[in-house]
């Protein structure tokens, strides 16, 4: 099991390494040449940068990423080489086609172009001319992997042998593991409800800049963020942070030292944010949150909608994914399907994953089950309508071939791709040149072996 999570680290790694051509912001450090393949370097900016967009984005970041970083961009370029060298297609239109696909995903994240561009600082066009050439590259990269490893197939024998090698005082033990994907509604409040709130929003501005109350007192009185209102709305925020939701953050940079917002949108609310303090990309700022109310009316409109959508989906007539994609609110099923994945991203999760109502119905529910339409609660407090397919359940076991023979097959075959492509590493090695700063390769001993012995191709 140790080969496998290496196995996957390093794959999770490589598709990191061209986050910071993706118009994602960065800070600036003292920059150096790491390492060149052939005629591309690696500066240590871009280490250092992917790094930085792992841990914005929650994944495990272990004592040797770096190392491993830059490991995988050593490969990295060396495939792409090999991939011109080759003669593999990749046309303009399919970077053209990524790119685009990367702003949409960015512009929805961020919640608008414009918010896009001032988080970034750039247009939309020097985002995608900045990303254009990486963007290439790693495709180059990814078409060259394909041809060495797609061929690559595994059998049964191959799946036992692979198994039997895991001690078996190493084998995982697996609590029971659901496949659950749901369709999310959230009903909008009334258009009059929502200048209700934005009329009142202004009239908690109006209070604390004629000093008739405080900030703080007010957030503790009225705002419905359970996360920040004890501690008088307040939050630390980094202009590069991806958790942040888009508009917040775009509107908490505008603001000077002191200076409080007019109430602005955001996916959970209607905010006033008062900038307190401001360092760079780093800030600390304070906000009241209200949630416009949403009637039974609305909630139950929403429910008829889920059920005609449900009994569709019943009837063979519309795809579950396909609805998801189509109908759901939920942002993550229109980009990476609508399954509830854990963090390492897999679509097998526990119950202690599952908020209590989800809990609940699932007690009630057999695998093949789509639920009835029911209501819920967001984290944020935000009324929903969901649906909700239990795909598959697990009992608790510890790793087996009856039980897991697809989990193992999988890590069987990755592990066999694996060791297909350090053979063409090794093999095509000798004809790269292949540069690395003495300092990194002394504080890396795994990347001696692309250093020294290595020639221009």
């Amino acid at each position: 099991m140790r080969s496998l999570k290496k196995i996957a680290t390093a794959f999770f790694l490589m598709i990191s390494l061209v986050a910071v051509a993706q118009g994602q912001p960065k800070k600036v450090i003292a920059d150096k040449i790491s390492g060149i393949v052939g005629d591309k370097i690696i500066l240590y900016s871009d280490i250092r940068n992917s790094l930085a967009d792992i841990v914005r984005q929650g994944g495990q970041v272990p004592e040797n990423a770096e190392c491993m970083l830059m490991e995988q961009a050593i490969i990295s370029k060396m495939l792409m080489l090999q991939a011109q060298k080759d003669s593999l297609p990749v046309t303009d239109e399919e970077v053209e086609a990524d790119l685009d696909n990367r702003i949409r995903t960015y512009i929805n994240q961020f919640g608008s172009q414009e918010a896009l561009e001032e988080v970034a600082g750039k247009t939309i066009y020097q985002i995608k001319d900045d990303a254009r050439e990486s963007v290439k590259e790693q495709k180059l990269a990814q078409a060259m992997q394909r041809k060495i490893v797609d061929n690559v197939r595994i059998t049964p024998i191959e799946v036992k042998a692979y198994f039997e090698k895991i001690p078996k005082d190493s084998l995982p033990f697996y609590e029971t593991e659901l496949e659950i994907g749901q369709i999310v509604l959230y009903p909008k409040a009334s258009r009059d409800l929502e200048q209700y709130i934005v009329g009142e929003m202004n009239n908690y501005k109006k209070q604390i800049e004629n000093k008739i109350t405080d900030f703080c007192r007010l957030a503790k009185q009225v705002s419905e963020d359970p996360g920040s209102k004890d501690r008088c709305g307040q939050y630390q925020i980094n202009r590069a942070e991806k958790t942040w939701d888009p508009v917040f953050l775009s509107t908490a940079f505008r603001l000077k030292e002191g200076e409080i917002s007019s109430p602005v949108k955001s996916k959970f609310g209607f905010h006033i944010i008062q900038m307190v303090q401001r360092n760079g990309d780093d800030a600390i700022v304070r906000h009241i949150l209200r949630i416009p109310p949403v009637t039974e009316e609305e909630i139950n409109q929403s429910k008829r909608k889920l059920d005609t959508i449900r009994s569709k989906i019943i009837a063979g007539t519309l795809g579950f994914n396909e609805a998801a994609t189509k109908y759901s609110d939920d942002e993550a099923a229109k980009y990476t399907g609508p399954f509830i994945t854990n963090r390492e991203g897999s679509p097998f999760v526990t119950i202690d994953m599952l908020d209590k109502e989800m809990v609940a119905m699932l007690a009630k529910m057999k695998v093949g089950d789509f639920s009835q339409p029911a209501s819920f609660e967001s984290e944020q407090g935000k009324k929903g309508v969901r649906v909700v397919f239990l795909k598959s359940k697990s009992e608790p076991h510890r790793m087996n071939l009856k039980d897991d023979y697809s989990k193992i097959s999988t890590f069987a075959l990755e592990e066999k791709k694996s060791l297909v492509l350090d053979k063409w590493i090794k093999n095509k090695l000798p004809t790269y040149y292949v540069m690395i700063d003495p300092g990194t390769a002394e504080e890396c001993p795994q990347l001696k072996k692309f250093d020294g012995d290595t020639k221009a191709f």
